[in-house]
């Protein structure tokens, strides 16, 4: 491996946003970690964009589990000193129940995933990233983690009532904004895949393949902050048309 190569850990790589996000960077000459639950899918995944020309390897990583991710830090460390960019991708949707309906398990599930995953993950890693010059964390969120897009009567999410998956992404922009705060070494930063303006979603399994964005579009805000320059910003929310209300 190239130590100077810029490094990418990228959590749900093997498949949707996560699988474009590391094509696209690794396009980009990137050293890239793709961490995948399924270790099947994930040497499938990997196997082909080192197939395309890029620098893959693949971590088994399951956000849920204490040892998946402390594994995950001893293998990406057999290969690099540092950590550049930390993608928190992997995302659960939950079941879509009702709130009269929700129960704590179904919501904690998702949160598992969603929120406390990121947490066990960026904690872990937080030493590599720490010995990077620059280096940038991106959230992978949504508009429905938006009390602003949640609130508006004409925004799909107003429409969709369930209590787990919105609030746990609201928890996790919530998240970022505190570690943005509290570590300016580190850029944090939250991207959604859809375009809150025109209410539409990316084409990938958390949409049921309904999505009017193609994953390439739905990447384009991931890898915008994942790309950012050191001066850029930090705390920040965005889509790829440009800004979102909190």
């Amino acid at each position: 491996m190239n130590s100077e190569q810029t490094s990418v850990l990228i959590t749900g790589g093997n498949k949707g946003l996560g699988f474009e996000a590391a094509r696209r960077l690794g396009e980009l000459g990137w050293m890239v970690f793709l961490g995948s639950r399924d270790e099947g899918r994930g040497r499938a995944a990997a196997d082909k964009l080192i197939d395309g020309g890029a620098t893959v390897v693949m971590v088994p990583l399951d956000v849920t589990s204490d040892e998946s991710v402390s594994d995950a830090v001893s293998l990406v460390k057999e290969h690099t000193d540092r950590l550049d960019v930390l993608i928190n991708n992997a995302g659960a949707p939950g079941k879509g129940v009702a709130p009269a309906d929700a129960t704590v398990d179904e919501i904690r599930s998702v949160y598992d995933t969603n929120v406390f995953g990121p947490v066990r993950v960026t904690h872990a890693f937080l030493p590599l990233l720490q010995a990077a010059d620059h280096p940038r964390v991106v959230m992978v969120s949504s508009g429905g983690g938006s009390f602003a897009v949640v609130t508006d009567p004409e925004q799909p999410f107003s429409k969709i009532h369930e209590l787990a998956y919105t609030s746990s992404k609201a928890a996790l922009n919530m998240l970022t904004v505190r570690y943005a705060q509290a570590l300016p070494t580190i850029k944090f930063n939250v991207a959604t895949p859809g375009e809150v303006a025109t209410h539409k979603f990316a084409n990938t399994d958390m949409s049921n393949h309904m999505g009017e964005l193609t994953v390439t579009e739905g990447t384009d805000s991931i890898v915008k902050l994942a790309t950012l320059g050191a001066d850029g910003p930090t705390g920040i929310f965005i889509d790829r048309l440009g800004p979102v209300a909190w």
